[in-house]
């Protein structure tokens, strides 16, 4: 197996910082404005909580220089508690108790608050992610890792929460920054002025350093995608690997993408660490700044010893926030980094959309048109070229031709599951791009060379299309797809569980149930694409004497790889090379002498070769009469 391929494009961001992606944040706050109450919440329970914090230092100022240094107490505290030093330290005690009351049961209302408005916004976001990636053409995952598209899903959309929570916390600290700066100007302006004097460098080096992060932290994210990405194949591709031994190879490959994986998130994370460290000691600096510079004012007498607490503790709490920041720096960048990709998914646009004005189509009459058809993959062009044909309603088509002829796409086109580069297809005369996305597809009835179920039970396998269907309904349904003998054989009947991909049944037992919701689906047109190719022939042979019973009264378009299954088709079209170079009956095209007879004619053959190796096997294998005796021949 080939090595991780690089990250898409929709991975790959410029160089530039947190600046480059500041212009997503209004995609964010739009989530948050279905829950607008929430959102005002957690403005109000951050306002009450920075204003808990300019309050906190207060209580043991009061105690310094009330109690400690003898000063006359306020008013106020006179007339509440009286002059004695025992009811003014206990009131201060009792302040102190009763704001670390208040700040917790105003943390707990916050968190509850934001934890509910985190778990919304990311479940709608998630929500949108999965129902847009639904939407997208098959091209769309033709270059992409699926392993990557599922952890965005399903890990990555916890971002927006972080994100949207970051704004909320930003506030906090603005409003306690400014009401801080406000009460320590107060108390002494050229102290809070000093305590202030790092900040711009703090400021400067953390834009300095978030400029320069995102390159590091793309390297280490892509790294990480990479090996969930050889997880994800490699479970989907197990029975491979097992089969031709290569455990120890992909192990290896695991352990090889792990060890860059490792080294990028340890080079990350050291410059995280020694970012923080430059930022504690220009903050440390201010601190002790503050306290020479404060202790000299409190002996000069300009300030108490109780306001120079409370300018400490200021300074700490305005510093905290900012030591804070540059660890939320790293994961503001790759939280931001992750919503500029999933927002890059989310502005996909699919290749199928629906028109306004399209007509809702009731059950169709099967009249099929490709008037002039062609379709170009973006990296294969011309696919299908001017492709016209009819197909009346109640017939059956064939499709036959060499591998990559484009049988496939063309089928592909009438639900819609590509669009038509040019001409039209239509189902009763109407273009289906004039018909709506649902009641198009809802038409038809798909039966795929390779049968793919889902992990529930059988019962929900076979009621996939018609999940509304009685039990006597689904059961009708598998007596007609031959698979109700074999569903009855199991312990649990129509209620056993599958597994992943239907794998605790066989590849025969697993086209019958495919069958079988093709039958409780009852559209009026059929498709067929080789159900029958992968399948031995006495399976075979079953399951054709189910799709006989399936193709009755219905409109059948059939992809034909035994070209002996075809033999009673109304008409045999045989494509090559993107177009349509031969149609007729199986008689027609025989005595031709075209294409399709040298199809024919090289599968006999190969079938002759088939038979007569089977024989030669079974006759060596025959015991014979010599003397008497049975003797091996």
């Amino acid at each position: 197996m080939t090595e991780p391929a690089a990250a898409p494009a929709d991975d790959a961001v410029r160089p530039g910082g947190l600046r480059r992606n500041w212009h997503l944040m209004p995609r964010a706050v739009d989530y948050v404005r279905p829950y607008r109450r929430q959102g005002a919440a957690s403005v109000g329970l951050t306002i009450l909580l920075a204003l808990a914090a300019i309050a906190q230092p207060w209580p043991v100022a009061f105690v310094v220089d009330v109690v400690v240094h003898d000063r006359r107490a306020p008013g106020w505290a006179r007339q509440l508690v009286g002059d004695g030093d025992r009811q003014l330290i206990l009131l201060g005690a009792g302040a102190i108790l009763v704001l670390s009351l208040a700040t917790g049961a105003l943390t707990v209302a916050h968190e509850y608050v934001t934890t509910n408005l985190d778990l919304r916004v990311v479940f709608d976001l998630r929500s949108d992610l999965y129902r847009h990636a639904l939407r997208l053409s098959p091209n769309y995952y033709d270059d992409r890792k699926v392993g990557g598209l599922m952890y965005r899903i399903n890990n990555e959309a916890d971002n927006l929460g972080k994100i949207v929570l970051f704004l909320p916390d930003t506030i906090q600290s603005a409003l306690t920054l400014v009401g801080m700066l406000y009460v320590a100007i107060r108390i002494d302006a050229p102290l809070a002025l000093l305590s202030l004097s790092v900040v711009p460098f703090v400021v400067l080096s953390t834009t300095f350093y978030a400029n320069r992060i995102e390159r590091h932290v793309r390297r280490t994210r892509k790294s990480e995608l990479a090996m969930l990405s050889i997880v994800h194949e490699a479970v989907a591709m197990v029975r491979v690997i097992v089969a031709f031994g290569r455990e120890s190879h992909e192990q290896h490959r695991f352990r090889r993408q792990g060890e860059d994986a490792v080294a990028a998130r340890v080079s990350l994370t050291l410059r995280e660490a020694t970012f923080r460290l430059a930022v504690s000691l220009i903050t440390a600096v201010g601190t002790a700044a503050v306290l020479w510079f404060g202790a000299h004012q409190v002996v000069e007498g300009r300030i108490t010893a109780g306001d120079l607490i409370v300018m400490l503790a200021y300074v700490a709490a305005v510093y905290e926030p900012l030591r804070l920041l540059t660890n939320t720096v790293t994961s503001l960048q790759q939280r931001l980094m992750a919503l500029r990709a999933m927002v890059l998914l989310l502005d996909t646009p699919p290749e199928v959309v629906e028109r306004d004005g399209a007509v809702v189509l009731e059950r169709a009459a099967g009249r099929i048109t490709f008037d002039n058809v062609s379709f170009s993959y973006p990296r294969r062009p011309n696919t299908i070229r001017s492709v016209s044909f009819d197909v009346e309603p109640g017939q059956s088509i064939a499709l036959v031709g060499p591998t990559g002829a484009g049988k496939s796409t063309l089928v592909s086109l009438m639900p819609r599951h590509f669009e038509v580069s040019d001409g039209r297809v239509c189902i009763d005369d109407i273009d289906v791009r004039d018909i709506t996305i649902e009641s198009l597809r809802s038409q038809f009835s798909i039966v795929l060379q390779e049968p793919l179920l889902f992990s529930g039970t059988l019962r929900d396998n076979i009621a996939y299309g018609r999940p509304e269907a009685s039990s006597n309904e689904i059961e009708t349904a598998a007596r007609n797809a031959n698979a109700h003998e074999f569903i009855s054989r199991l312990p649990d009947g129509y209620d056993t569980m599958l597994g992943e991909r239907g794998g605790k049944i066989s590849g025969g037992e697993r086209q019958r149930i495919a069958v079988a919701r093709a039958f409780l689906r009852d559209a009026p047109i059929l498709i067929l694409d080789e159900p029958t190719s992968s399948i031995d022939s006495r399976t075979e042979g079953v399951i054709l004497d189910a799709l006989d019973r399936l193709m009755e009264g219905r409109t059948t378009i059939m992809i034909a790889h035994r070209l002996s299954t075809i033999r009673h088709a109304d008409k045999i079209l045989v494509i090559d090379g993107g177009r349509l170079v031969e149609s007729g009956t199986h008689a027609e095209l025989i005595n031709k002498g075209g294409l399709f007879r040298d199809l024919w004619e090289a599968q006999m053959l190969k079938t002759q070769r088939v038979e007569a190796a089977r024989r030669a096997v079974e006759e060596a294998a025959l015991p014979s009469v010599e003397g008497g005796h049975v003797a091996p021949r």
